[in-house]
């Protein structure tokens, strides 16, 4: 698979940590306790939150389906491997949080995904899990058409329906509020939270500071609202039973 496949098969990981990235972080840690703890990055791509994650455990470990990546990461970071999210290579009940960040809607089979993060969690852990939202106004991971893919973020074709907007965008999923309680529907436990959040648009106050300054604090004001429910990608926590 070339350069151009992966990247639009598997998305693009964050190569540089930004404000959206610090405020995930800090939305993160509103609903685990990352002191100490034993955490995997499952899709960790480069590693960014893996680094953040050392700076409170000692205890990180990531995996990633791209051997790229996890060479890259090896530069910086130890307990990286190649692995996809289907077939973690480590021990039932090892982590006490499995963190994976825009990686299930890019995976072959997404609901075996969230079972093999389940089985690695201790009793008690917890799964926090960031996944593109169907209601976002935009298509950010591009759209084939006429057998040409075509990047950017495309508008509404997320609100088409599901048959014409899986043909537009075979490569990745987008998740409705219904679809990530069916992900994890049957497996004991509990939500500790789920919902949306916007965008940090990094990108567009790079290049336009004020027009991204008035777009972030709206829409940071909106995520007090009902209409979060319009938020870029869906934050959820789910605490897995204890014994």
């Amino acid at each position: 698979m070339g350069c151009d496949e992966k990247a639009i098969e598997w998305g693009h990981p964050s190569y540089v940590w930004r404000q959206g990235q610090e405020r995930r972080l800090n939305l993160v840690r509103q609903y685990v306790d990352l002191e100490g703890a034993h955490i995997l990055d499952a899709g960790c791509g480069l590693g960014l939150y893996m680094l953040r994650f050392r700076d409170f455990t000692e205890h990180v470990y990531g995996v990633d389906v791209d051997p790229e990546k996890v060479y890259k990461a090896h530069e910086t970071l130890s307990h990286v491997e190649c692995a996809p999210a289907e077939q973690l290579p480590f021990e039932a009940s090892f982590f006490d949080i499995v963190f994976s960040h825009e990686v299930l809607e890019h995976v072959d089979d997404d609901k075996k995904a969230v079972r093999e993060a389940y089985r690695v969690l201790r009793p008690g852990g917890r799964l926090v899990i960031f996944v593109p939202n169907r209601w976002y106004p935009f298509e950010t991971h591009g759209v084939y058409w006429q057998g040409q893919y075509h990047f950017g973020n495309i508008p509404l074709v997320n609100y088409l329906p599901t048959l014409w907007r899986d043909r537009l965008c075979p490569h990745v999923r987008a998740y409705t509020w219904r679809d990530i309680r069916r992900l994890l529907e049957g497996l004991p436990g509990r939500f500790v939270v789920h919902r949306c959040v916007f965008p940090g648009y990094d990108n567009v106050i790079a290049r336009h500071r004020l027009l991204g300054t008035v777009l972030r604090r709206v829409s940071y004001f909106l995520e007090r609202t009902p209409l979060q429910v319009l938020g870029l990608s869906h934050l959820v926590v789910f605490e897995k039973a204890s014994n």
